[in-house]
């Protein structure tokens, strides 16, 4: 089976820079983060930009957004969380994490994931561990809890589940930890991959995670509890096809499909319950970020893929509304 996919738009103003990070938000909005220093939330039918903030002197290289899609979370390459209201249009908290003060110091954050509520953020990078940190105006970046694996690999990425029930992250050496966020324990390790994993995907229900690596493969982990409390099945499938790293991954509304984003210069469409791509398309540099739409519609959906040329382009599958 093939899924043709043709690009929608391009924006008129792109960035000056790699693209490291996309989210389509609920709102319809989406968000693009750089190498530039520029974070921007685009209208999504016009590509064309609704709100920037002023550039940071150095990369941002980690984005999440809140379920409501007006709270936008980033990271500067150097440990700078900062959140912005895009309702305001100011950036409203500043944490800057590489100020180890106090007993509760930690590592630089590499990797910021806010939650779904936006009451807490979890920060990965080289502690090896999560640290849970306050949202709140008079607190924001303070640590409320430290989720360890025991083991001090530098954290790539960190996401929460969409239902907020878990957090995972992913190490250089490969290694997937999820935790229980109300327990505050470990629910689950994967070690699927022989490389760096630089990313992952939840799906919607938040009962599946895709995972990409440096080995050139995303595998599918089953992450759901069985009857007894444990983990599920955990890695299912493998998905074979990108010829380099495979840098970013993400799933459609129906879980039906995946996107994925490689340094081979492509983004390739994969059927899930067939394990096989459907699509392949052909970029000028290598994709480091892809991001579907949340809303299910007819057809195939839309997603948006950040390239290494600054560019935010639009894809829909065709037959799509």
């Amino acid at each position: 089976m093939s899924i043709p996919f043709l690009q929608e738009q391009t924006p008129s103003q792109p960035h000056t820079d790699s693209i490291w990070a996309t989210q389509w938000a609920a709102n319809d909005t989406v968000f693009s983060a750089a190498a530039d220093g520029q974070i921007v939330q685009w209208d999504a039918t016009k590509a064309e930009p609704l709100h920037t903030q002023p550039p940071h002197t150095l990369g941002l290289v980690s984005l999440s957004v809140s379920e409501s899609g007006d709270l936008a979370l980033y990271n500067t390459i150097e440990g700078i969380t900062c959140l912005w209201d895009t309702s305001s249009g100011h950036t409203v908290r500043k944490h800057e994490s590489f100020l180890r003060t106090g007993s509760g110091a930690t590592e630089p954050a590499w990797s910021v994931s806010i939650h779904p509520k936006g009451s807490v953020y979890a920060a990965t990078g080289g502690s090896g561990n999560i640290t849970l940190h306050s949202c709140a105006p008079d607190s924001f970046g303070s640590v409320e809890k430290t989720l360890s694996p025991g083991r001090a690999k530098f954290g790539m990425f960190v996401a929460f589940s969409p239902d907020g029930s878990r957090v995972a992250y992913s190490t250089e050496s490969g290694q997937i930890y999820i935790f229980d966020c109300e327990a505050g324990a470990l629910a689950a390790t994967y070690s699927s991959h022989a490389m760096c994993v630089r990313g992952f995907a939840w799906s919607l229900d938040s009962q599946l995670l895709l995972s990409a690596s440096d080995d050139k493969r995303l595998v599918l982990h089953d992450v759901r509890s069985s009857s007894s409390g444990k983990p599920g099945s955990g890695a299912v499938a493998s998905l074979n096809g990108h010829t380099s790293w495979v840098l970013s991954a993400t799933f459609s509304p129906d879980g039906r499909l995946a996107a994925s984003g490689s340094a081979d210069k492509t983004v390739r469409v994969w059927d899930i319950a067939a394990r096989t791509p459907v699509s392949t398309i052909q970029e000028q540099g290598e994709v480091w970020s892809v991001s579907w739409r949340p809303r299910p519609g007819i057809g195939p959906g839309m997603f948006v893929a950040g390239t290494e040329d600054g560019m935010v382009k639009w894809w829909r599958g065709a037959g799509s509304a």
